[in-house]
């Protein structure tokens, strides 16, 4: 049952903005989801060479000049791409938005590396020569760039920040907009996450380094959480951002509505670097379920985070099979293997990925399951082809990162 809340504490989506691999808008990516297409790719970056990756077609000029583009960052191109997008995609109008009452919460995994490595190659040429150093280094570089390009870009006078919640950080947005809007922060909140990731040679060069780089011959198939064939992660860029709302304020205006966020939870493994704990993931799942006032066998769909990795896809199935062990209708799924890993967007876009569902009933299925890996045994993990619902009403998305960071949000259909 779900518990009931103040009606100025619920809080809904109402817009979807977003680029991934295999597509530009929810649309786009929920039919590459259900059709089985990949969007992982041949990809080549400086000083590490050939590798695999997600790589994003979107139209940065759509919402900004090639000026605009060559000062600030990808990442900036992303989030305004994507923020421009929910609000088109929510109907708002925005020319007669009060702007001062917009909230810009965006999560990222990391910001700075892709400008900074960029800067210091071009400075080679000068002999390293710091007079000629960029004078657009340290706004492309500071943590809050990402939003606050979006601001710029939108005229919001409203509050704007990043999150830095490594790869939780899509949630981590999804659940400060939400609080925002609870406190009565903002009147609409702008928020998700972005991912500049594979601008930078170092983030494949140290996954690479930690045994965690995925690679195969077929770039489609790179990407293979749950399989006993997985061999790591496949770096992506991407970004999603939502408009949320108080469900009010969205009744008033006759927005379409994507669905409720009725719970959420963030905590800390407090354990290891990069190993995961599946003892805190799961209390980070029975916290967001609690919140909502949920059971596990509440819950119609769970987007898992898995990444590939051979130790981290083990340990999140512990965690899974301890929550919704006794659940058997809940069905699960994995994004990643069709786009790679987003890092900072991951969490947002595959929440995104699967809100379809409250409407067609059908559980996207995880693709690249050819042998599974017996540590990995999930017994309602859809593989390879989609599976009709009789309904869907609740979707559970996890997000877990580096440090040990957990994120975890709770979706119902309204």
């Amino acid at each position: 049952m779900i518990a009931k809340r103040p009606e100025k504490h619920r809080i809904v989506i109402t817009g979807v903005g977003l680029t991934a691999p295999n597509g530009n808008d929810l649309p786009a990516l929920r039919e590459s989801l259900l059709r089985g297409q990949s969007g992982v790719t041949r990809y080549e970056t400086r000083y590490f060479g050939p590798t695999v990756a997600g790589v994003c077609q979107f139209d940065e000029l759509r919402y900004q000049r090639r000026k605009e583009v060559r000062r600030g960052t990808r990442a900036g191109s992303i989030g305004i791409y994507c923020a421009r997008e929910a609000i088109r995609d929510a109907g708002l109008d925005w020319e007669n938005t009060d702007r001062s009452g917009v909230g810009i919460y965006v999560g990222v995994t990391e910001h700075g590396n892709v400008e900074t490595e960029n800067e210091i190659y071009l400075l080679k040429q000068y002999d390293y020569d710091t007079q000629y150093w960029s004078h657009h280094h340290n706004p492309r570089t500071v943590a809050n760039n990402p939003a606050g390009e979006i601001s710029l870009n939108l005229k919001v006078t409203g509050p704007h920040y990043t999150l830095g919640a490594a790869c939780a950080a899509g949630n981590a947005g999804i659940i400060q907009g939400a609080q925002m809007l609870i406190l009565g922060d903002c009147d609409i909140a702008l928020c998700g996450g972005v991912s500049e990731s594979i601008r930078t040679f170092g983030i494949f060069a140290s996954f690479h380094s930690q045994g965690a780089l995925a690679c195969h011959e077929d770039p489609t198939k790179a990407s293979r959480p749950f399989d006993a064939d997985r061999n790591g992660i496949v770096v992506a860029e991407g970004g999603c951002m939502f408009v949320l709302e108080r469900l009010a304020d969205a009744r008033a205006r006759g927005a379409r509505v994507y669905g409720e966020v009725v719970g959420y939870a963030m905590n800390s493994d407090a354990y290891d670097f990069v190993l995961p704990h599946p003892e805190r993931q799961a209390e980070c799942m029975e916290l967001a379920l609690r919140r909502a006032g949920l059971a596990a066998e509440d819950v119609d769909i769970v987007s898992t985070h898995a990444t590939g990795t051979t130790t981290g896809d083990v340990q999140e199935c512990l965690a899974l099979r301890r929550v919704f062990g006794n659940s058997p209708r809940t069905l699960l799924n994995n994004t990643k293997s069709f786009i790679g890993h987003a890092m900072g967007a991951a969490g947002a876009l595959e929440l995104a990925g699967n809100l379809p569902a409250f409407a067609d009933r059908t559980c996207h299925p995880t693709i690249n399951l050819d042998r599974p890996d017996p540590e990995c045994e999930l017994p309602g993990l859809v593989a390879n082809e989609p599976r009709e619902m009789a309904k869907v009403e609740v979707i559970l998305n996890n997000s877990f990162g580096m440090l040990g960071i957990n994120s975890v949000v709770v979706v119902r259909k309204i």
